[in-house]
């Protein structure tokens, strides 16, 4: 299908800082000024083999909201084709005033514009609400509708916070994470959790120990998988890069994936400018317009065992100004990066 990315002056005019010579080389940079493409992933390559894997750009569609609750998932899915995305991690399933939608219906929508539903975000728990649609409400539910959309992984955005902060709170949320992992891994997909920041501070009743290392070490490898969030990721960098006592504790959050790339198929690929002044270290922006070095992220974990792990990279912005444009600079800035400019 041909398809033609707009022009957008304001984009042109704010191409990231790090990325203005990948950009500039390739016809990714056509795209971003106004040129007719086949797609922004199939437009010929600039110099340099392309740092993101092909067929493995996905958006979180937490991201595009405001349009799949007034314009339906129809539309949405016709933009990010044109956009050159491959897959969709979904956020719920209905699609507010565009009207009732079927499972089937959305499993559909998805294959006639080309994309894959590559996994979905759902509740731990809420303890308030014994019929929640959660996996601690309503396990069978949420598997019984992640395989009727063909999903190849299933998982929350909730921390592990259901028990407490403690080491041992945290050892019976792992227990809850390998319940449900078991569960998913019967149905063929994997159960992922996906981390903000706080994940990565200490525990109320250990404090030289990093409760995300509580969670590595407790959940089983084979069954419970996660996805790194990179911007909150580096966030937690900066807030909890020392313990409480003030002793220095700094991370990396490359290290972590480096170190067992087989627990993260997916990462949220979102972008901050650096600001010490702000509690957070960093302003949310749009991908590419931050300081966060994608090239050297998707590089290293792509090369991790000869390239032949199964990795895929979802773009995201919790509050994109304008949801479209964001997804379009995500993508033509993602697609824009070469290995031999890392």
């Amino acid at each position: 299908m041909s398809r033609k990315i707009t022009n957008d002056p304001e984009l042109a005019h704010k191409l990231s800082r790090r990325g203005m010579l990948g950009v500039a080389a390739g016809a990714t940079a056509a795209a971003l000024l106004g040129a007719s493409t086949t797609s922004a992933a199939a437009a010929p390559s600039g110099r340099g083999r392309p740092v993101l894997p092909p067929g493995r750009l996905g958006i979180q569609l937490y991201s595009l909201r405001s349009k799949v609750s007034t314009l339906g998932f129809a539309k949405v899915f016709e933009e990010l084709e044109r956009f050159g995305y491959d897959e969709v991690e979904f956020a719920g399933y209905s699609q507010g005033s565009a009207g009732p939608i079927t499972l089937a219906q959305l499993r559909q929508l998805t294959r006639d514009h080309g994309l894959r539903g590559i996994g979905s975000h759902v509740g731990y728990y809420d303890d308030g609400n014994p019929n929640a649609y959660t996996f601690a409400q309503n396990l069978t539910k949420v598997l019984d509708d992640a395989q009727a959309l063909g999903l190849k992984h299933i998982g929350t955005a909730s921390g592990p916070w259901r028990y407490g902060a403690t080491v041992d709170g945290w050892k019976r949320a792992a227990e809850d994470f390998n319940t449900y992992g078991a569960e998913a891994k019967k149905r063929g997909m994997k159960f992922y959790q996906h981390n903000h920041a706080e994940e990565f501070s200490f525990a109320t009743d250990r404090p030289d120990v990093r409760l995300y290392d509580v969670l590595l070490a407790e959940t089983d490898p084979d069954l419970v998988y996660l996805e790194m969030d990179i911007y909150w990721a580096y966030v937690a960098q900066f807030r909890f890069g020392k313990r409480v006592d003030g002793t220095s504790a700094p991370f990396d959050p490359l290290r972590y994936v480096l170190r067992q790339p087989d627990r993260y198929p997916l990462f949220h690929v979102k972008d901050g400018e650096h600001d010490e002044s702000v509690r957070d270290g960093y302003r949310m922006v749009d991908v590419g317009d931050g300081d966060i070095d994608y090239k050297r992220f998707i590089s290293a974990v792509s090369r991790t065992h000869g390239g032949r792990l199964d990795h895929h990279w979802q773009a995201e912005h919790d509050n994109p100004a304008d949801a479209f444009t964001f997804a379009r600079k995500s993508s033509a800035h993602l697609h824009s990066l070469r290995e031999k400019d890392c």
